[in-house]
């Protein structure tokens, strides 16, 4: 690894787990994007539309501590190996439930979609250890851009796919879901093992080293990083879960609707190009509150008005918020761990994120239900109000020890 530049073995895995993200990062969004859909056709009860798509979630957070014990057990790359193939069968799953008209084999599938998806998170983490403390906003940056190309990817096989068996719509999709899994396998045999490793937190003697998780939650920048990145991803899926589903209901087409969550997706990701910058230039915290305003911004635009525009304008702001808020978070808690407890920290926090997110998706499709697309919205004003003080006095805190000393 090289210190001073953004180069050699950490830059290659950096790149390789990019292109990991752009497959892995479509399975969540032909989830999301078909789930309440596919969901509405197969489910007797209309209020049940969203739960494939909170399986999903649910799954992705049930899925992170036995990812963090393969990681550690067998390696990374070996893990990513499982978690692929745990997508291939996701992908399966929910073409049988589709081809045969069973909500509970396609709810199957999207849990499957959801572990693989618990291995998919941990490539930002996995390039992040890959190089130089400097350098990891810039690679968790990298693996993000992969969403980029996920959206495009996500959004096309549906345009494609989804009328090519039309007696089962969007069984092909899944089908298609499969086959990107699969292809994520010769990228990871491509990554340097001895790079990703996930680093031990026994020591050779087989003693613990590193601080307890009871000791490393007591610092207020780890707790205010994890619960802004609990809020961002959690907010972030309530309102992008429910969205397709509004805008069917308020008269607007599919094409609008799977168009509206390719322009999210690439709003999630594209800032990638330019965030490292940003917190390089204003600092981790400045760009993570910039990042929970847009987030209350997304509301208020969902807010003013239900056209096609107040639907993309809304889906497009969450996605730069989420993308500011989610990797500031991020950045900050790989500065609050040493390697050694790199793992138990990572699944920590990554279980408490996709955690609060399954609760999230849960939620949303009842409220949607029984309180409409205002509802959802109206929700998110007194939560980024919370977080954005959090985020400002932990700012001061720090600002005033390091004056001190």
């Amino acid at each position: 690894m090289n210190d001073h530049t953004f180069s050699g073995p950490g830059r290659r895995n950096a790149g390789l787990l990019s292109g990991l993200q752009a497959l892995g990062g479509a399975n969540p969004a032909l989830v999301v994007a078909l789930g309440g859909l596919v969901g509405q056709q197969l489910a007797s009860n209309p209020e049940h539309a969203t739960v494939p798509v909170s399986l999903f979630n649910l799954g992705m957070a049930l899925g992170i501590l036995p990812a963090a014990f393969f990681m550690r057990k067998i390696g990374r790359r070996n893990a990513y190996f499982l978690g692929s193939a745990l997508g291939i069968m996701g992908g399966l799953t929910a073409y049988f439930g589709i081809i045969n008209s069973s909500f509970l084999i396609f709810c199957l599938g999207t849990i499957l979609a959801g572990f693989y998806s618990s291995y998919v998170q941990n490539y930002r983490f996995a390039a992040a250890d890959s190089v130089a403390k400097q350098w990891r906003p810039k690679a968790i940056s990298w693996v993000m851009l992969g969403g980029l190309v996920a959206a495009v990817v996500a959004t096309q096989l549906i345009m494609f796919t989804r009328d090519l068996s039309p007696d089962t719509p969007f069984a092909a999709t899944f089908l298609a879901q499969a086959a990107l899994a699969a292809l994520a396998i010769p990228l990871i045999a491509l990554l340097r093992a001895d790079v990703i490793a996930q680093p031990s937190s026994k020591s050779s003697e087989g003693g613990p080293q590193g601080r307890s998780l009871w000791q490393i939650i007591q610092n207020p920048r780890f707790v205010v990083a994890v619960i802004t990145g609990m809020v961002s991803y959690s907010l972030m899926s309530f309102m992008m879960t429910a969205s397709p589903l509004a805008m069917i209901n308020h008269g607007h087409s599919l094409r609008d609707s799977t168009l509206g969550v390719q322009w999210h997706i690439l709003a999630m990701f594209s800032p990638s190009f330019f965030t490292p910058m940003l917190i390089n230039r204003f600092g981790k915290i400045t760009v993570t509150i910039a990042g929970i305003l847009l987030l209350g911004t997304a509301s208020v635009a969902a807010l003013s008005g239900l056209t096609v525009f107040h639907f993309w304008t809304s889906l497009i702001l969450l996605g730069v918020g989420w993308n500011f808020s989610f990797i500031g978070a991020t950045t900050l808690v790989t500065d609050c761990y040493r390697p050694e407890e790199t793992s138990r920290v990572q699944a920590f926090n990554d279980f408490l994120i996709f955690g609060s997110v399954a609760i999230s998706s849960f939620s949303s499709g009842q409220l949607l239900a029984l309180r409409g697309w205002e509802g959802i919205n109206s929700w998110t004003f007194p939560i980024v109000g919370v977080v954005t003080l959090a985020l400002i006095g932990l700012a001061l805190s720090e600002r005033r020890q390091s004056t001190a000393t």
